[in-house]
């Protein structure tokens, strides 16, 4: 099978590799001429046979949009159009109706894989009609990963990617909750290395994963995490994961706290906290730090208390003390 490829990015470029290495001929366009096969769009489609089918593998936004639009002006009926980057699912139906009153079919396909989808293969969530979810089948098994699952047709247009934001939510929490546990166990001086704890998780636990076998890779790399900072971007999914499930009434309070962490993460002092403060201050009047306190202000708060003789413990009356305010 032939197929067209645009965007030959870090993801593009190697799912051409593997594309190839499953013995179909691709035709590549990118705008780094140093990586493309072709030096135009049209060049790209003139090479295709019908009928054609093109992948698209472009930032998601504008420029998936504008590919979409340029593509929809150059094939013919019967042709395909695959969208594989990170588009919005509601994205989905906007070019699916945009291409079929032009007769060309239209397939969404979340991708899951990473820099690592061209030695394992990549998980695929595919979304259409089934006669044009069949006319890609023979790519989809290509980049796949080798067994009986890494791929699904999930449903009609936009399940695919609706699929993928779902997807991409949860490992927002899964992450957020590793790296919860890592802080937490850093703290603590009775825990001697914290990385052949989470290495020993690996093997045989609940909560092994291959998130968890990155991050035992990370900390070898660099032990403490030392030289990254604190700073956590969010690609859009995450928060288009907490949007759909505030439309559909579903409560996402793992994605959602995941999500507001990487917020803060992103300050360096944060006016929330200042206000909350100002007002233990106010009201009670709670110290005001200018830095943070030495070794966290929770240090000694929570250490067993010493026993007390009886009679001071409980007063000279035999009554307890009323507690300090």
């Amino acid at each position: 099978m032939e197929i067209g490829l645009v965007g030959l990015g870090k993801m593009g470029g190697n799912m051409r590799t593997r594309i190839r290495n499953a013995g179909h001929e691709v035709i590549g366009y990118d705008r780094n001429p140093d990586v493309a096969d072709v030096s135009s769009l049209e060049d790209m489609v003139a090479k295709l046979t019908s009928p054609r089918v093109v992948w698209v593998m472009v930032p998601a936004g504008d420029p998936t949009h504008e590919t979409i639009t340029a593509l929809g002006d150059l094939l013919s009926e019967g042709d395909l159009v695959i969208d594989g980057g990170n588009s919005r699912w509601t994205e989905d139906l906007r070019h699916h109706e945009q291409l079929s009153k032009k007769g060309i079919g239209f397939v969404d396909c979340g991708v899951s894989g990473g820099v690592w989808g061209l030695e394992n293969g990549y998980a695929l969530m595919s979304g259409g009609a089934e006669e044009h979810v069949a006319l890609a089948q023979p790519i989809f098994d290509a980049l796949k990963p080798e067994g009986e699952f890494g791929w699904v047709h999930a449903g009609s247009v936009g399940a695919g990617h609706f699929s993928k934001m779902v997807h991409n939510g949860i490992e927002y929490a899964l992450m957020q909750a590793y790296a919860e546990g890592w802080e937490l166990l850093e703290k603590v001086d009775m825990v001697e290395n914290v990385t052949e704890v989470f290495r020993s998780w690996r093997e045989g636990t609940v909560i092994r994963s291959w998130l968890l076998d990155l991050l035992v890779a990370a900390l070898d790399d660099k032990p403490g995490l030392e030289g990254i900072r604190g700073y956590a971007d969010d690609s859009g999914e995450g928060r288009w994961t907490v949007e759909a499930g505030i439309e559909h009434a579903v409560a996402t309070p793992a994605i959602t706290a995941a999500l507001y962490a990487r917020f803060v993460s992103r300050q360096d002092d944060s006016p929330a906290m200042q206000a909350v403060a100002a007002m233990r201050n106010q009201f009670g009047g709670h110290a005001l730090h200018t830095s943070a306190p030495a070794g966290g202000d929770v240090e000694g708060k929570h250490k067993e208390p010493e026993q007390a003789p009886e009679a001071e413990a409980s007063g000279a009356s035999g009554k307890p003390k009323p507690a300090e305010s």
